[in-house]
């Protein structure tokens, strides 16, 4: 009888899969165009999953997804996600939203309203006429399932958005900059959201003290980051991202949510530009592939997989509806150009990524069910995949035009 092999054999073979299966079918499969590597890489890791791989080929999947290797592959995904988000913040201009407060206050709030109030509404359809215990986590109670449906469908994944709006060539335009400065807003509010839904009464005097030792903490921060050399900043970045984490989790919130705010506290001035678009790009290079796979594991079709692509594309619909109809208005009350409505709808209603971080947080703490992240999994990959072909060709009319 042949014994099982290494643990780090196993953990590599994991990696070898995780890493060649969806760039190999995102090169020779030519999808960047409507799936970009990022999409390929969310889908391989549901494919490698439970769900697909595990229940085609379960003697393979239980050979090589071990408890251990399992374990490992979570603790770099954590630290991945840990480290995009803490960049998500980090990017966050509040200065130049300021200066164009009316117009950056009026596009965001429409644009998250809208499709929260639409989510909101299919989740409590759920709740009403289907099983809640199917669709709600066993901690979770009404409103904060209602509330994290909501802005699960008003998410804008900024990250994702820099790198379409830099595959479209808008980064740095005019048009572009104003997409980010939305789309940053909103970031700041989905946090905030979720730091609510989140409050643990049980934990309030934790909370309390996470919440004033943090405003502490980010004032001793920022006067360090200003009196220490440049090439020491990344390195004392890094070591305040870890603390937030930690504080955070051990306070009843989510380690995410401390990497945000560890993020947001600092100022992207401090940091080469360059070096942060790199550090940015190595993430999503070497370790964010992982937080797929582990994303992917979290799959599953227990309630039925017709139930789960059905409640998926109502989702998709409310998302897309609900971010077009918001920035339209905004649109109409602001004055802008035809067409600039719909471009910038599209690409704000960009899911992947900041939604699946941020429905992994609701599943983390059992708001919600494995089915229900399956779907807003779902949803989240299909509102990104139409970012793309529905934008290029406006794009290209408005630079004809200019």
């Amino acid at each position: 009888m042949t014994s099982a092999p290494p643990v780090t054999e196993l953990f590599l073979l994991a990696l070898i899969l995780i890493f060649s299966l969806p760039y190999l079918v995102w090169r020779l499969g030519r999808t960047d165009h409507w799936a970009p590597l990022v999409v390929v890489q969310i889908l391989a890791g549901i494919l490698l999953g439970p769900g697909v791989l595990g229940a085609a080929l379960p003697g393979y999947y239980t050979l090589i997804f071990t408890p251990q290797v399992i374990g490992a592959l979570n603790g770099i995904a954590w630290w991945a996600v840990m480290l995009f988000v803490f960049v998500a913040g980090l990017e966050l201009d509040f200065r130049e939203a300021w200066r164009s407060r009316r117009d950056t206050v009026v596009t965001a709030g429409l644009a998250m309203v809208a499709p929260m109030a639409l989510g909101a509404v299919v989740a409590a359809a759920l709740l009403q006429f289907g099983d809640p215990a199917a669709w709600m986590g066993a901690k979770g109670q009404d409103w904060q399932f209602v509330t994290g449906i909501g802005m699960a469908c008003a998410v804008t994944a900024l990250p994702i958005l820099v790198l379409f709006l830099t595959k479209l060539g808008i980064l740095r335009s005019p048009l572009g900059q104003r997409i980010l400065r939305y789309a940053s807003l909103d970031d700041v509010i989905i946090w905030g959201v979720l730091a609510v839904i989140l409050l643990d009464w049980e934990r309030m005097e934790r909370q309390a003290g996470f919440v004033i030792g943090f405003g502490v903490a980010v004032w001793a921060v920022r006067r360090l980051m200003t009196a220490i050399p440049k090439r020491d900043r990344w390195y004392c970045a890094l070591v305040w991202l870890a603390a937030c984490g930690f504080l955070a989790d051990w306070s009843g919130l989510h380690f995410m949510v401390g990497a945000f705010l560890a993020g947001a506290a600092l100022d992207a001035s401090w940091f080469d530009l360059d070096e942060m678009d790199q550090f940015r790009d190595v993430v999503l290079l070497a370790f964010m592939p992982v937080f797929f796979l582990s994303t992917g594991l979290r799959t599953s079709w227990e309630i039925g997989g017709y139930a789960i692509f059905g409640v998926a594309l109502i989702l998709l619909a409310a998302m897309v509806i609900g971010k077009l109809a918001g920035v339209g208005l905004a649109g109409r009350i602001l004055g802008w150009k035809k067409g600039d409505a719909k471009v910038i709808g599209w690409l704000l209603q960009t899911k992947a990524l900041i939604m699946i971080i941020f429905v992994s947080v609701l599943f983390d703490k059992q708001l919600i069910t494995s089915g229900t992240f399956t779907a807003l999994l779902l949803a989240a990959l299909g509102s990104t995949m139409l970012t793309i072909p529905m934008v290029s060709s406006r794009i290209l009319q408005m630079r004809s035009e200019a």
